[in-house]
């Protein structure tokens, strides 16, 4: 982030957007940004930045474009020249809109292209997070449901053992009652 402050009290620092087809070769695209040096060159601005924010799609057709290629500009110069610079980029062959600001006091210059690969950088760091959450989750859930059939495998094998033995039981019962019925010793 930059601060802007003026050099000197007759000058004021000023943000130009300009906004030309995507479709033009390199070589018309190098003419049109020399062209658009050249008036600011004859209004004795001094450039403080440049932010080329590149192809973007248009809100609405310009000119018959749906798309635009985007140029930023920071020059600090005399606010009298400004009527001849926006005169100037009006004529401008391939310009299809320019906008000229002068930003607030305190502004802070940012860099779209350094934004955008911030918020690209951003925008991955948040995906991996959502995905090591979301693997986290299917961990915890597997390992929750290997606990849960442990728990029933071992329910089921108590189960067949209190079977088992409960079957035994009935047998050792069954022969014990098969011995004293036929003990005749008993008397019965």
């Amino acid at each position: 982030m930059t601060s802007l402050v003026p050099t000197s009290e007759d000058t004021v620092i000023y943000e130009f957007c300009v906004l030309y087809p995507s479709n033009l070769s390199q070589k018309e695209e190098q003419i049109l940004l020399k062209g658009i040096d050249e008036i600011f060159a004859e209004a004795e601005g001094k450039q403080i930045a440049k932010d080329a924010w590149g192809r973007r799609g248009l809100a609405y057709p310009i000119k018959k474009h749906t798309e635009g290629n985007f140029i930023v500009l920071y020059y600090e110069m005399d606010p009298a020249k400004m009527k001849e610079v926006d005169r100037q980029l009006r004529i401008l062959p391939n310009v299809l809109r320019h906008l000229m600001v002068k930003p607030p006091k305190g502004y802070e210059m940012v860099k779209y292209s350094q934004a955008f690969e911030q918020w690209q950088k951003d925008k991955v760091t948040a995906v991996e997070t959502k995905r090591k959450e979301e693997e986290t989750k299917l961990q915890r859930k597997v390992v929750e449901k290997a606990k849960r059939d442990a728990k029933r495998t071992e329910v089921k094998k108590e189960a067949k053992k209190k079977e088992v033995t409960s079957t035994l039981e009935e047998a050792d019962l069954s022969k014990k009652l098969d011995e004293l019925i036929s003990d005749d010793t008993l008397g019965l």
